[in-house]
C-alpha cells in the first residue's frame, strides 16, 4: 500500500526545499533566522535530507533490545545490602552496581541468593586493591562480575592517585591480568560542566593512556577478548545525547583498532546531576525519564537510574523504586526493546553523530600532539577547559537561556525545602594538598537554590 500510495508524488531535494523554506521566510535570512549554533560548534539545520550524505551511513551493531535495568547500592551493611540487593532483583532489576567504601567488606556475604549466571554484578571500589579480587575465588565464573578500575578516573576527581603513580599501575596491571577489563569514568566531565565534544575527547585521551600503558603487556590473544567499559553520564538534550552515545561507539574502534585490541566496549550510562534541582524536585523524574530514553536510543548495554531525590536525601526505598520503576515503564509498557537500532537512519541524528565524532576526534589528536591526557591534566588545561565550558553554561541559565522548569522559569515560591535536606547539596570545600586540580562536579542551579534556602 505504501509503495503505491508515494508513487503519487515526486522525489523533492533538500535545494527545493530550502527554495520553499526561503519563500516563506519573506527576505528573512535563512542562516540567521533558521540555524542555530550550539557550544559544541555544530551548527543545527532546520530540516536533514538523504540528499546531503554522500553514502548512507553503516548500520550500527548496537543491540537496544538488551539493555538492563540497574541498581546501585552503597555497602554500609554488608547484610542489610544483600537483603536489598535480593529485593531490588525480585522488583525488576537485572543487575545491581555495589559501591564498595573498603576492601574489608566479605563478598561472598554480599552475594548470597543471587544468581550470577543471570544478574551482572558491578562493584565500584572507592580503594585500590589487586588482593580484593581473591574475594571471588569462591565463583568458578566470573562472566557476569564486573569490576571498575580507573586511576585516571581517581585522579582526576581527587587529585590525587590513590597511593602513587608506580604504585597504582603496579596494583592496576594485577587487576586487569585477573579480569581483562578496566573502566573509563567519563562521567565526571558531564557532571562537571563539560560540552559533548570534550567529553568524548577526553574519553579517548583519557583511555589511550591505559592503552599505551598495556599494549606491550598484554598478549595479542588478550587485547582480543579485552573489554573497555565506559561509564557515561547523559543530560536532557534528548538528539544529541542519543548521538553522544553513538558517536562514542563510533570512535572506541578506530582508537582500539590501532593497538589490536577488541574493538567492542561496554557502556554503563546514569543520568546527569549537573540539571537536577533541590526545589520541584519531582521535574527531576521528567529529566531522568528522558535522559534514560535518549540512553537505550544511543545504544547503552546498563541503565542506572538516578533517583529524583538523590542530591538532598539519604538512600530510601521510594525514591529507588520511583528511579526503577522508570526503567520498567520504559522496557515493559513503553516498548524500549523491541528494536535494535532506533535511532539508525534518522538523518538529523546522523548528522549530530558524525560531527561530533569528528570533532571529538580533532581535540583528541590536539591533545596528543600537546603531550597526551595525563600531561594536560598536570598542566591544567583540562580543568581550564571544562571550568570555561561550565561558566558559559553557567551563564545560559543565570540569563534564562538555558531553562530548569521550577528553578529559574515558574518557580514556586512557596516551595520550602530547609527541613528535607538530608544531605548536603552542594559542592563541599575540604581544602587538602593534591597533585593536581581535581575536577568538580556542580550542579547549575547550586547558587540559586542557596539563596533560596537562605531566604526561607
Amino acid at each position: 500500500m505504501s509503495k503505491t500510495l508515494f508513487e503519487d508524488f515526486s522525489e523533492v531535494s533538500s535545494k527545493q526545499w530550502k527554495q520553499l523554506i526561503q519563500y516563506d521566510l519573506k527576505g528573512a535570512d535563512y542562516n540567521e533566522t533558521l540555524i542555530w549554533k550550539t557550544d559544541e560548534g555544530i551548527h543545527v539545520k532546520p530540516f536533514y535530507h538523504a540528499d546531503e550524505f554522500q553514502k548512507l551511513p553503516n548500520i550500527s551493531d548496537t543491540k537496544a533490545t538488551e539493555w538492563q535495568i540497574c541498581q546501585t547500592i552503597f555497602v554500609a551493611n554488608t547484610e542489610k545490602s544483600n537483603r536489598k540487593a535480593v529485593n531490588a532483583i525480585a522488583r525488576g532489576a537485572e543487575s545491581i552496581k555495589f559501591v564498595l567504601p573498603s576492601e574489608d567488606i566479605a563478598v561472598k556475604d554480599l552475594l548470597v541468593n543471587i544468581n550470577l549466571t543471570k544478574t551482572p554484578i558491578f562493584f565500584e571500589c572507592q580503594f585500590l586493591s589487586a588482593q580484593f579480587i581473591d574475594q571471588f575465588a569462591f565463583t568458578p565464573n566470573l562472566a557476569n562480575i564486573h569490576i571498575a578500575s580507573d586511576i585516571i578516573g581517581n585522579l582526576t576527581k581527587t587529585g590525587n592517585w590513590f597511593k602513587n603513580l608506580k604504585a597504582d599501575h603496579a596494583e592496576l596491571e594485577a587487576i586487569v591480568k585477573d579480569t581483562n577489563a578496566f573502566t573509563v569514568h567519563l562521567d565526571l566531565y558531564q557532571n562537571a560542566g563539560a560540552n559533548m565534544v570534550q567529553q568524548l575527547a577526553y574519553a579517548l585521551a583519557h583511555v589511550n593512556e591505559y592503552l599505551n600503558h598495556f599494549d606491550a603487556i598484554l598478549s595479542d590473544k588478550e587485547k582480543q577478548t579485552f573489554i573497555v567499559t565506559f561509564n557515561v553520564a547523559v543530560g536532557s538534550n534528548y538528539f544529541f545525547e542519543i548521538a553522544k552515545l553513538r558517536a562514542l561507539r563510533t570512535l572506541w574502534p578506530t582508537l582500539a583498532e590501532a593497538y589490536g585490541f577488541n574493538t567492542e566496549c561496554f557502556i554503563f550510562v546514569n543520568p546527569t546531576k549537573r540539571n537536577k534541582t533541590l526545589y520541584d524536585y519531582n521535574t527531576n523524574m521528567l529529566r531522568t525519564t528522558t535522559e534514560c530514553m535518549s540512553a537505550i536510543l544511543g545504544g547503552a548495554n546498563m541503565i542506572c537510574n538516578l533517583p529524583y531525590d538523590a542530591i538532598y536525601h539519604k538512600d530510601n526505598e521510594f525514591g529507588e523504586r520511583i528511579a526503577r520503576n522508570q526503567l520498567l515503564v520504559l522496557k515493559h509498557e513503553s516498548y524500549f526493546d523491541k528494536v535494535n537500532n532506533p535511532a539508525d537512519g534518522a538523518y538529523y541524528i546522523e548528522s549530530l553523530t558524525q560531527q561530533l565524532a569528528e570533532k571529538s576526534l580533532e581535540l583528541f589528536k590536539e591533545i596528543e600532539v600537546n603531550g597526551g591526557f595525563l600531561h594536560q591534566l598536570k598542566e591544567g588545561i583540562i580543568q581550564k577547559k571544562i571550568k570555561e565550558s561550565a561558566a558559559k553554561e553557567q551563564e545560559q541559565f543565570d540569563k534564562g537561556q538555558l531553562i530548569l522548569l521550577g528553578t529559574n522559569k515558574h518557580p514556586n515560591p512557596d516551595d520550602k525545602m530547609k527541613h528535607e535536606l538530608e544531605l548536603y547539596p552542594f559542592v563541599k570545600k575540604n581544602p587538602i594538598k593534591t597533585l593536581i586540580e581535581p575536577i568538580i562536579e556542580k550542579r547549575l542551579a547550586e547558587a540559586m537554590e542557596q539563596k533560596r534556602l537562605e531566604d526561607e
